[in-house]
């Protein structure tokens, strides 16, 4: 997690220091040199969580422009400069916020301030346990939902077609039917339940020099309807380090928020399995087939999308191991 934290007075600067350290994060002075206003534009869009030090209504006047749906906001904390509280204030569940207040509050001797319901109940957080597996949430709206039958009394069904290791915590089971409350699903799917994409795919690229990032939004849309697979279920797009600086694959990584790592063709070519060569490839490259094993070696998994060609680009995916446990908060 992405940390930045900001200060306001000679006390609280070094109370964001020492967290700054311990999180590896970064710790600022309110105008020195960023005023408010600049530094919470500048930390909403570059870091993950971010941490006042000082007085919760300072925080909340500083991030209430940026504030947008509890999937993509960054965790905000509050921390009072004399380390009393750490406040969990926006993303508690999704963004981190009620682990992150937690882990400031172990380093710095604070209470952490928690007001999630189901959290303030001990009881299970499904939006909270999809996190700690890597899941991102198609239909958060349904998350009300599920929350509110634990807090309810009643008990989350989750399917899900992997293993889950662990005690199954109270209030939630495991449903032997995709008909459930929450089931987690690499697929595009519809219904009723909580859906929970693991992100765990990798999209392996190959390109004509020069191909735009049109030409890259449609062969992916072709390949998640071919496959199935949910687009939400990709975190990174490899290839081969000829492409490292493409302007298109740039710009599709970025607007699409996904990782992008390259590889030499002599590390692609010790990649074992059984790929679609092309001889052409080959001559250009130095590897028969850039799109499947780069897809292979950056997942660290199995190729489950085999190459798909067309208008000069090629794509295959792959998927890392995945193995879900119970947990969903600090034990």
């Amino acid at each position: 997690m992405t940390v930045r934290l900001l200060a306001f007075t000679d006390r609280g600067y070094a109370l964001a220091q020492t967290l700054a350290a311990a999180l590896d994060g970064q710790a600022a002075r309110c105008g020195a040199p960023q005023g408010l206003a600049e530094w919470t534009a500048a930390a909403w869009k570059e870091s993950q969580a971010l941490v006042f030090v000082g007085a919760a209504g300072i925080a909340v006047r500083a991030i209430a422009p940026h504030v947008r749906h509890k999937t993509v906001d960054p965790a905000v904390v509050v921390v009072d400069e004399a380390g009393r509280f750490a406040v969990s204030l926006l993303s508690g569940h999704l963004g981190g916020a009620n682990g992150l207040a937690r882990r400031i509050a172990a380093l710095c001797g604070a209470v952490p301030v928690i007001t999630t319901a189901t959290d303030a109940r001990g009881l299970f957080a499904v939006d909270e346990w999809a996190k700690r597996q890597n899941c991102r949430v198609q239909n958060p709206e349904a998350i009300l939902r599920v929350s509110a039958k634990v807090l309810a009394g009643g008990t989350a069904g989750i399917y899900s077609p992997w293993p889950i290791a662990g005690r199954i915590p109270d209030h939630a089971a495991l449903a032997e039917e995709r008909d459930c409350d929450a089931l987690l699903t690499l697929r595009q799917e519809s219904g009723n339940a909580l859906r929970l994409i693991p992100a765990i795919a990798v999209l392996g690229v190959g390109c004509r020099r020069g191909t735009s990032q049109t030409a890259l939004e449609w062969a992916f849309a072709e390949l998640l309807e071919d496959s199935g697979l949910n687009s939400l279920a990709f975190f990174k797009v490899c290839s081969i380090d000829l492409k490292q600086d493409e302007p298109g694959l740039l710009a599709f990584c970025q607007d699409h928020g996904f990782t992008f790592e390259t590889f030499s063709a002599q590390a692609l070519l010790a990649v074992e399995g059984n790929f679609s060569p092309s001889a052409f490839v080959q001559s250009v490259t130095g590897v028969d087939n850039v799109c499947e094993r780069s897809a292979v070696l950056g997942s660290g998994g199995k190729l489950a999308v085999k190459k798909q060609a067309g208008d000069g680009v090629t794509m295959a995916a792959a998927l890392a191991p995945f193995s879900p446990d119970w947990r969903w908060q600090d034990e």
